[in-house]
């Protein structure tokens, strides 16, 4: 009887244990340019170019806010972000966006996107607006 009692308790004791981690950190999703202009259209969302600020003056996705990955304020620059607005990422090819996405998981921000390939992929396409230095 003391061992099946003192197994209910550790059980007890592991349930509870297990339902206090917290599982609610979002997925980021990879989407294609057609699914960006879809969320575009359906949702107030926050699209962020994380590449430097000299490849983002060349050429960008329209309304898109430039937030360097790379840059050592990184971490305070998103502190202004609504993390519980989605959010679409994007770089050149899709490494950057990639490490920012675990970021701002990490963070707390509730839907991330990842722009599949990056603005390289999709950049010769009319499938999203860009804003391209004349």
């Amino acid at each position: 009887m003391k061992k099946v009692l003192s197994l209910f308790i550790l059980l007890a004791v592991l349930s509870v244990s297990f339902s206090c981690i917290d599982t609610s950190k979002a997925e980021v999703k990879l989407i294609t340019a057609e699914e960006m202009q879809s969320i575009l259209e359906q949702e107030d969302v926050q699209v962020i170019d994380v590449r430097s600020a000299e490849e983002y003056d060349e050429v960008h996705i329209v309304n898109a806010q430039n937030i360097d990955i790379n840059s050592p304020t990184f971490d305070e620059d998103i502190i202004g972000l609504d993390k519980e607005r989605p959010i679409i990422l994007y770089c050149k090819g899709g490494g950057r966006s990639a490490k920012c996405a675990k970021k701002m998981q990490d963070a707390g921000f509730e839907k991330i996107y990842d722009l599949e390939g990056g603005i390289s992929r999709w950049e010769h396409s009319d499938k999203i607006d860009l804003e391209v230095k004349s």
